[in-house]
């Protein structure tokens, strides 16, 4: 069982920076692959980025790729996402998740993660 919860959502202008955190409980982060979704108001929640468990693995949705950037600390039991050079179109509550796959191209599949926080709302404005 992993819980996980995030922080540091808020309201940015386009072009700015904000970094989200995601703090997971239990002794087994490191068996978890950890992602980055999306969802914004009347779409389907979406991919942002992924890294494997030993954190020398990342993987990026296109939209965001050169903008984020997803780290892990293991000994923390932490995940973030730089989020950098924002744009409107990034508003969307971000939820942090856990994935037991191996497989890499699982890692964008959101019924691929077991575990999912409450989400953090992320808000750009033009």
């Amino acid at each position: 069982q992993v819980q996980l919860v995030e922080s540091g959502g808020g309201l940015v202008q386009a072009g700015g920076s904000l970094r989200l955190s995601c703090a997971a409980s239990g002794r087994t982060f490191i068996t978890y692959a950890m992602g980055w979704f999306r969802q914004a108001p009347g779409k389907e929640r979406e991919f942002v980025a992924a890294v494997n468990r030993g954190g020398s693995l990342t993987y990026y949705a296109g939209s965001v790729k050169g903008r984020f950037t997803i780290s892990r600390d293991n000994a923390k039991n932490t995940v973030n996402l730089q989020m950098n050079s924002l744009k409107p179109e990034d508003t969307a509550v971000y939820y942090c998740a856990a994935s037991s796959s191996t497989i890499a191209s699982d890692y964008s599949r959101s019924n691929k993660y077991s575990y999912w926080g409450q989400g953090t709302q992320v808000t750009v404005s033009s």
